[in-house]
């Protein structure tokens, strides 16, 4: 795992106890995940802070469980000016995620909204932008555009079916990306985004 000092795995230890603690009420994580939970849902949120070590205001699409958003919050509450923005618009989730940021003191901030609300009201600056089994990445560069047009970097962890993805997602987009081993699971891949543009739209001409 990403080595973190003494008072991030305080904060993650506490942020562990508050899910298991609400886990029965609202099913935050798979139940057979529970036992790998550090090294399936933790250690794969902090590996993203390897990629972007200098980033400092980040949004979390789809926060859900707080995976990675939250863990990256608790990692940050040392840095200075460091804020991590959860997009979460199930209530439930979203009650949970504001219960996890009172427990571990973490810099982040919920917002229960739908994630194209969001994005279309964003205006600060935005250095990376995450987002972890929320949907295809064709779909997925859809809703981070607005992000990633006003110069975040999209970290965006997937499995297997990557290249699958990527090929798909060329289709509509131009973009500039890199494939980064997971050092949590062999199959597991962060595809890191640059650079994104729109492809024009192309209309079938009758013969």
């Amino acid at each position: 795992m990403t080595p973190v000092s003494r008072e991030t795995a305080e904060r993650l230890d506490r942020f562990v106890e508050i899910l298991l603690t609400w886990q029965p009420r609202i099913n935050l994580i798979a139940a057979s995940s529970i036992a790998t939970l550090w090294t399936r849902h933790i250690a794969d949120s902090l590996q993203l802070l390897d990629i972007a070590p200098l980033a400092r205001n980040w949004v979390d699409l789809g926060s859900g469980a707080g995976f990675p958003g939250l863990v990256i919050a608790c990692a940050l509450a040392e840095t200075a000016g460091a804020l991590v923005h959860l997009v979460e618009s199930n209530a439930k989730k979203a009650a949970f995620l504001r219960e996890a940021i009172r427990h571990t003191g973490a810099p982040a901030v919920v917002h229960a909204v739908r994630i194209e609300d969001f994005v279309k009201n964003w205006k600060a600056p935005v250095d990376a932008v995450t987002a972890r089994a929320l949907a295809p990445l064709d779909v997925l560069l859809g809703l981070a555009e607005p992000l990633l047009a006003a110069g975040g970097r999209g970290l965006f962890l997937k499995g297997q079916d990557v290249e699958v993805e990527l090929t798909q997602a060329a289709k509509c987009w131009k973009l500039r990306s890199a494939l980064v081993p997971s050092k949590t699971h062999p199959d597991g891949r962060v595809v890191v985004v640059d650079d994104l543009q729109r492809l024009p739209h192309r209309t079938k001409t009758k013969a």
